[in-house]
C-alpha cells in the first residue's frame, strides 16, 4: 500500500474518533505517523497539530450548528491551555525521541483507563444538553399571574473552577510536548467539572483541541519539519472522517465507541513501547 493510502485510510480513522468522541483520534496521530509512515517523532508531533487542529476547527462546525458547544467555557480553557501547550513544546525537542515514543505509550495506557471508567462512572444527562453554568433566567409560573421571577443563574463553584484550570493546564501541557489534542482529558474534565453533558463535552472539546493546538504550533513556527505530502493529505481525509464521526455519535452508543476506542489505544501502546525499547537497546 502506498504512503498517501495508508495516509488517506489512517486520517479517516482518527477524523472518525474526533467526530464521534471529541478527542482520543488524535491520540493515535503521532504512532501512525511513525509506525506506518515513517516519520520522525520531533516532526510527527508537529505534524500532528495541523492534522489535529484542523480537523477540530471542522468538527466543531457541525457540533456548533447541533448547539453542542459552550464558547465561554472553551475559551478560558483553550487559552489557559495554550500557555503550558507553548512550554510543552519547548521541552519537546530537548527529549530523546524514543523516549517521546515511550512516555506517549503511557499516556495512552491512562487515556485507554480513563476512557473505560467513564463508560461506567461518568455519564451524564443526555436529555440536557445544556450545564447549569449555561442556565438561562426563566419565568417562575408558580407564583401569581403577572408576576414573573427571574431564577439566579447558577455559578460555577471555586472547586469546578480549580479543576477546570488545573485541566487546562495538563492539557495544554501534553499537547505541545506530545502533539496530542488532550480531548480524551477535556471531554472528561468538562463532565466532571461542569456537569456537561456529553453531546456538550465532545463540542466544546474539539473547540478547545483547536485552539490548544494552534498554541502549540505557533512555538515551532520556523523550525518544525512538515512532510506535506503526507499531511495533506492525511488532513484531508481526517476532515471527512470526522463528519462521519459527528454522524455515527447521534447513532452508536457513546459508550460501545469509547470501550472499542480504549481497547485499540491499549494494542497500541504495547506495540508503540516494544518498538521504542527496541530501538533503545540497540
Amino acid at each position: 500500500m502506498s504512503t498517501v493510502a495508508i495516509a488517506i485510510a489512517c486520517g479517516v480513522l482518527i477524523g472518525l474518533c474526533l467526530g464521534a468522541l471529541g478527542g482520543g483520534g488524535s491520540i493515535l496521530t503521532v504512532p501512525v505517523l511513525v509506525s506506518l509512515l515513517h516519520v520522525g517523532p520531533q516532526s510527527a508531533t508537529s505534524a500532528s497539530l495541523i492534522i489535529v487542529g484542523i480537523t477540530s476547527v471542522i468538527a466543531a462546525v457541525a457540533h456548533a450548528r447541533g448547539g453542542h458547544v459552550r464558547w465561554k467555557a472553551a475559551a478560558v480553557f483553550g487559552i489557559i491551555g495554550s500557555v503550558t501547550a507553548f512550554g510543552g513544546s519547548i521541552l519537546n525537542r530537548a527529549v530523546d525521541p524514543q523516549i517521546l515514543l515511550i512516555a506517549f505509550s503511557s499516556l495512552m495506557v491512562v487515556a485507554a483507563v480513563a476512557m473505560l471508567r467513564r463508560t461506567r462512572k461518568c455519564t451524564a444527562p443526555e436529555s440536557d444538553d445544556r450545564s447549569t453554568t449555561d442556565a438561562k433566567p426563566v419565568a417562575d409560573v408558580s407564583r401569581s399571574p403577572g408576576a414573573v421571577a427571574t431564577v439566579t443563574k447558577p455559578r460555577v463553584t471555586t472547586a469546578q473552577a480549580s479543576k477546570l484550570v488545573a485541566a487546562a493546564l495538563v492539557v495544554g501541557f501534553l499537547t505541545g510536548f506530545l502533539g496530542v489534542g488532550g480531548g480524551f482529558l477535556i471531554v472528561p474534565a468538562l463532565v466532571l467539572a461542569l456537569g456537561y453533558s456529553m453531546p456538550v463535552a465532545v463540542g466544546t472539546s474539539l473547540v478547545i483541541i483547536a485552539i490548544t493546538s494552534a498554541g502549540a504550533f505557533a512555538e515551532r513556527l520556523g523550525t518544525a519539519s512538515i512532510p506535506w505530502q503526507i499531511v495533506i493529505p492525511f488532513t484531508l481525509a481526517a476532515v471527512a472522517g470526522s463528519f462521519a464521526g459527528t454522524a455515527v455519535s447521534d447513532r452508536i452508543s457513546g459508550n460501545a465507541l469509547t470501550r472499542s476506542f480504549a481497547i485499540l489505544l491499549l494494542v497500541i501502546a504495547i506495540y508503540v513501547v516494544t518498538t521504542a525499547g527496541i530501538e533503545l537497546a540497540r
